[in-house]
């Protein structure tokens, strides 16, 4: 049984469980961000003092042992229309509201959701604090919290918590004793980072023996990573942790069609080039991703779980060399 341990957040990291958890012999635990203060998630943070669950949430519905076919997903994911009252909100949010009221913690409040939705894996806060995000920009400009950062159109040069932010010392045990740590698909300062620069968590990656996989966006997100390369998103990580975080990038090549790539465009997004021949680390290049009915870019679960099974299988020969070919 190989222990992985996936940190991030938001969207990206919910397709990578929901193809790795059906993966045998590999025991999943995911270590989440609570950084968000955006939507429905910020205003349940703003009134009631609790740690972000949006992401959580995400991870959990994705995380379920039969989710596509399971109406309390669907109600998990369901979102009220308008902006009044409970209007925005999502209801899985306030079902996890009242579970932290009914159990009286956080943990009790996962707990109880992950015997509802027969949950495979782990999952874990990166910390209970009610931690608040902030970036530096490169002109000197400090933005305060997560939802304001992609808006300010400006290069970021680093994000930080001003409070001492205290890891959850379960995520730090699941780091402890990992075997592959990989750093999940996602929005690099405000899904990947939030949970990284906790510090006591980028000191376990530091001094973990365990390989760590990058898998790196498909597309640069405006607001974040406008022209980024994938060593410009390798070395941001490394900025913010230690020198040489990253073993092994896994990067996409899948072919776009022109028409998806010009909306994206104009959107401010383009695919994540390799633009360096030489690295401190391997990258692998495989093809993760799909468009799917709305025109959107998407990873997929099945090719993201395959991809691991050859990584984990590589590491079982001592040797990444099998899935360079």
């Amino acid at each position: 049984m190989k222990n992985v341990v996936l940190i991030g957040g938001g969207t990206g990291l919910s397709a990578m469980v929901k193809g790795f958890k059906n993966i045998e012999d590999v025991n999943l635990t995911a270590i989440i961000t609570v950084a968000d203060d955006g939507g429905s998630t910020g205003r349940i943070r703003d009134a009631y003092n609790v740690p972000a669950m949006g992401d959580i949430r995400h991870v959990l519905c994705a995380m379920a042992k039969e989710e596509e076919d399971s109406i309390f997903t669907e109600l998990m994911n369901y979102r009220f229309v308008g902006d009044q009252d409970v209007g925005g909100h999502q209801l899985g949010n306030l079902i996890f509201l009242a579970l932290i009221n009914i159990t009286g913690s956080f943990m009790g409040a996962i707990a109880s959701i992950r015997k509802l939705l027969n949950v495979e894996g782990t999952i874990y806060p990166a910390t209970l604090d009610n931690a608040v995000l902030y970036a530096l920009m490169g002109d000197g400009t400090l933005v305060r919290g997560e939802k304001n950062i992609p808006s300010k159109q400006n290069h970021i040069s680093k994000v930080f918590y001003q409070d001492q932010i205290h890891a959850y010392p379960e995520a730090i045990e699941a780091i402890q004793q990992a075997d592959l740590i990989a750093y999940g698909i996602g929005s690099l300062y405000t899904s990947i980072l939030p949970a990284v620069i906790v510090k006591d968590i980028s000191e376990a990656i530091a001094q973990s023996l365990a390989p760590k996989v990058y898998f790196c966006n498909a597309m640069t997100q405006p607001g974040e990573t406008e022209g980024y390369s994938l060593e410009d998103h390798v070395r941001a990580i490394e900025a913010h942790t230690y020198k040489n975080p990253v073993s092994l990038v896994v990067y996409n090549d899948a072919k776009i069609e022109q028409d998806v790539l010009d909306r994206y465009a104009k959107l401010g997004s383009t695919p994540v080039q390799m633009q360096e021949e030489d690295h401190m680390y391997q990258v692998v290049s495989k093809e993760l991703t799909v468009v799917d009915e709305t025109g959107r870019i998407r990873h997929d679960s099945d090719k993201l779980a395959q991809c691991l099974v050859e990584i984990l299988e590589s590491i079982e020969k001592e040797s990444y060399n099998v899935i360079f070919k």
